[in-house]
């Protein structure tokens, strides 16, 4: 699909991934819906720079995990470009709980987690899909995680949480062929502020990596970017993590 003209919901598009998903769309041409929960200043920031390099864009606020907000966010975004084309599901959360410690986990932890990461990625891909399906073509991009996969990660509810979005790209892929294209990129360690007070940890996991290096949210950006384009791909799992799982 060529991106120049387009119309692209980023969620949780004003830090790291997103941020850097949202800037190589408006490079690309696309039109910019950035959103936000909480990140206002940043989502604003975001749109200025890619106003700065002759871009469009725009932010937009609605916390995902609520279906009546996420419904407005399409809503305003329509009206404002004329359409929906692509989405970017990359808003999303964590824990920091050992694995190990079942205890630890409560019932809040599940509910939020699962909200945001997993019902808030159907809720908008519900939202943005007649609109897609009436211009006869649109895709979408999931952010899932190698956690997803390995059943390790920041926290066993998060670990679970992007399996589940794993399990839901294929889904979607299915229930909404051939019209859209739904695949997800699943990252090991990213450079992003999560790793923040966790910095020895990410140095020591480097000697790990095959490629001996922490990937970047441009790095993933990339990848996100590339999927929108492919008309050729649905329903995949692409791992993007420096050799991180081999």
């Amino acid at each position: 699909m060529e991106l120049q003209g387009k119309t692209a919901i980023v969620t949780g598009g004003g830090t790291g991934i997103g941020r850097a998903t949202s800037l190589l769309l408006g490079k690309r041409g696309a039109l910019v819906a950035v959103n936000y929960s909480r990140s206002r200043a940043e989502a604003e920031e975001t749109v200025g720079l890619i106003r700065s390099e002759g871009g469009t864009a725009i932010a937009v606020q609605a916390d995902v995990s609520r279906d009546r907000e996420v419904k407005e966010m399409a809503a305003i975004v329509a009206q404002e470009f004329g359409s929906i084309d692509l989405l970017v599901n990359n808003a999303g959360m964590t824990r920091h709980i050992p694995l190990d410690d079942l205890g630890g986990v409560s019932e809040e932890d599940w509910d939020e987690l699962y909200a945001v990461n997993v019902k808030g990625m159907f809720f908008c891909a519900r939202a943005a899909a007649p609109w897609m399906k009436r211009s006869g073509q649109g895709a979408i991009v999931n952010v899932g995680s190698i956690a997803g996969a390995t059943g390790s990660g920041s926290s066993l509810p998060y670990a679970v949480s992007k399996a589940a979005v794993h399990g839901l790209t294929k889904s979607l892929a299915r229930a909404l062929a051939p019209d859209i294209r739904v695949s997800c990129v699943a990252p090991g360690a990213v450079a992003t502020r999560w790793w923040e007070g966790r910095e020895v940890r990410m140095q020591g996991l480097i000697p790990q990596l095959l490629l001996e290096r922490i990937a970047t949210p441009e790095d993933i950006a990339r990848m996100i970017v590339s999927l929108l384009e492919q008309d050729a791909i649905t329903g995949q799992i692409v791992t993007v993590d420096s050799g991180q799982t081999l």
